[in-house]
């Protein structure tokens, strides 16, 4: 049993030990010169303009994590649908349609929940 945990034991340490040696041969081998224009942040080709540290609006994220959720809805809805005929001829339709429908239904009750907090505004009014 201890030869069992000597293999883990020197799979672990090599494996480390690879590691290490190509982290230190590339730090060897490439070149070190460090210039401002280099080391200055890359935006897509432009030239960046600002601090990096800005502050941007939550709605953007809220935005696009709904977008995400109700795209992966087709993901999961795409492969029933593909295949919902042949499970009608085997008789087992009517429990695939009950169960999209569920689906659906919670997806929708997200998407309502979103709207009645305000999240699909892009401009939120502020209570008072």
């Amino acid at each position: 049993m201890l030869f069992d945990f000597a293999n883990v034991l020197v799979f672990t340490v090599l494996g480390l030990g690879f590691v290490w040696v190509n982290l230190l041969i590339g730090r060897l081998l490439r070149p070190s010169n460090p210039q401002v224009r280099k080391l200055s942040t890359y935006e897509c080709g432009e030239p960046s303009t600002g601090s990096a540290w800005v502050n941007f609006n939550i709605r953007f994220y809220l935005v696009a994590l709904i977008f995400i959720i109700f795209e992966v809805e087709i993901a999961f809805i795409f492969p029933v649908a593909a295949v919902f005929r042949r499970w009608i001829e085997t008789g087992q339709g009517l429990f695939a349609f009950v169960e999209i429908v569920l689906f659906i239904g919670i997806l929708f009750l997200g998407l309502i929940y979103a709207w009645a907090k305000g999240d699909l505004e892009w401009v939120k009014k502020v209570k008072a």
